[in-house]
């Protein structure tokens, strides 16, 4: 279920995101008087398709992506048949060339439109919810195996972030510092402070686990909320809501990480809980299911901090987190060149993007979060000046709007070719690189 979860999640964002992108295209041409014969969403071959005046409408049966054919243009359909014939005005190539490069800039800007209103839409609907450091640094952070492996410890408390102070757990493992270059850590542990250092090819490990998010964690004291399941160990063991528990087995489960790996270490059996109930410790037998649980909800004992926006403050909100994205694209290609990061890493196909991106649970905002983030890469990756791409388009036209000389047709279609190749390359590069990620 969660494989038909992941794939739904990925072709309904990569539909939502090409048909836009594609429009931008489309709706550009027609606007300069352009003849529109084709806009599709995937490739071929066809699904199903419709004739409304001169275009034609279509789904391809490979989602991965889209195009729409404009007549008189050297695109991917490599369709050169009437290039040899006289220009007729409809036609793309007789266009004067600001109007061709606004036609091809035209997808890149309709996802940068669409990235930045979800981010403003989710800024405005759901505003920020945080930790803040006070709140994380009462107990101290529960670090995963990838954070400790870079030598922090459970307990510690992150005193600065490059030598700056921060605001909230998320900027500890926010992107500038992953992809800063000499990052490092100051913790506090056992009154002392401690310098930790993250390497410049810490991205390289990063890519392999679950994601920045739950790279460190704050230490969550809890208690019972609330009973969710009669015949569960919780319940015929007596708990009720507003009780501690303290140990499983003799061993202290404080914090709420700790009692789930006590409880996932005996599932289906039986445990010695011990519980504090209005100041007084107690001890029951409980048994755990086969799942690792005992049936009740925890109340975490930290306060989060909330920050709400109205739809006017949302917008440069929005904005922000938006271009963001951008520069984090910019950063991870400084480092990728630089050899600190391996390309293979860091390069996800669509195995990897519906696996770590979207996931196997349906979750809105999750969904509109992911589709805002890959609107705004895919407009960045569309930019390169690599033939085959809006870019590499848009490249070419500078240079006949700078220099006052078109580029060859045949020029054009060499430059067309070796670009499809480079990009079914990476293309097929990128699915073998995720279905190897899989397998090791």
């Amino acid at each position: 279920m969660e494989i038909l979860v992941m794939a739904a999640q990925l072709i309904l964002g990569l539909s939502i995101l090409v048909g836009l992108h594609e429009f931008g295209h489309l709706i550009a041409a027609k606007m300069f008087g352009m003849r529109v014969e084709k806009f599709s969403i995937g490739f071929p071959p066809k699904i199903f398709g419709v004739k409304f005046g001169e275009t034609e409408y279509s789904f391809g049966a490979i989602p991965l992506g889209g195009f729409v054919k404009i007549s008189g243009m050297i695109d991917e359909s490599l369709d050169t048949e009437n290039m040899s014939e006289e220009p007729q005005p409809w036609e793309f190539r007789s266009k004067p060339a600001w109007q061709r490069l606004i036609v091809m800039l035209g997808g890149i800007i309709m996802n940068v439109v669409l990235g930045i209103f979800i981010f403003i839409i989710i800024a405005y609907q759901y505003g920020e919810t945080y930790y803040s450091k006070e709140e994380v640094n009462k107990y101290g952070i529960n670090p995963s195996e990838l954070a400790e492996g870079l030598g922090l410890r459970e307990g510690d408390k992150i005193i600065k972030v490059n030598g700056e102070d921060y605001d909230r757990i998320s900027d500890t493992y926010d992107s500038d510092v992953i992809l800063a270059t000499n990052a490092y850590y100051i913790v506090e542990r056992d009154g002392k402070e401690v310098r930790i250092d993250i390497p410049d090819d810490f991205l390289n490990k990063l890519a392999d686990s679950d994601g920045r998010e739950s790279l460190i964690q704050p230490l969550q004291p809890f208690k019972i909320l609330r009973i969710t399941n009669k015949e569960g160990g919780a319940n015929k063991a007596g708990l009720q809501a507003g009780d501690y528990i303290v140990s499983v087995n003799g061993i202290q489960t404080e914090f709420f990480h700790q009692l789930r790996r006590e409880l996932g270490k005996n599932k289906g059996k039986e445990v010695n809980i011990k519980y504090r109930r209005d100041g007084t410790e107690k001890e029951v037998l409980a048994s755990i299911d086969k799942n690792g649980a005992i049936g009740f909800e925890a109340d975490i004992l930290l306060k989060r901090d909330t920050v709400t926006y109205s739809f006017i403050e949302a917008i440069p909100a929005g904005t922000v987190q938006a271009f963001k994205i951008i520069g984090d694209q910019l950063k991870a290609f400084r480092k990728i060149f630089r050899g600190d990061v391996n390309a293979s890493k860091s390069l996800s196909g669509p195995i990897e993007i519906a696996k770590k991106l979207y996931g196997g649970i349906w979750h809105w905002l999750n969904f509109w979060t992911m589709t805002g983030l890959l609107s705004m890469v895919l407009a960045f990756m569309n930019l390169l000046p690599i033939p085959a791409l809006d870019g590499g388009h848009v490249m070419f036209l500078l240079y006949e709007i700078v220099s006052g000389r078109k580029p060859g047709d045949k020029f054009l279609e060499v430059a067309q070719k070796v670009g499809m190749v480079l990009l079914l390359c990476l293309m097929a590069f990128a699915i073998f690189n995720d279905v190897f990620k899989a397998f090791t």
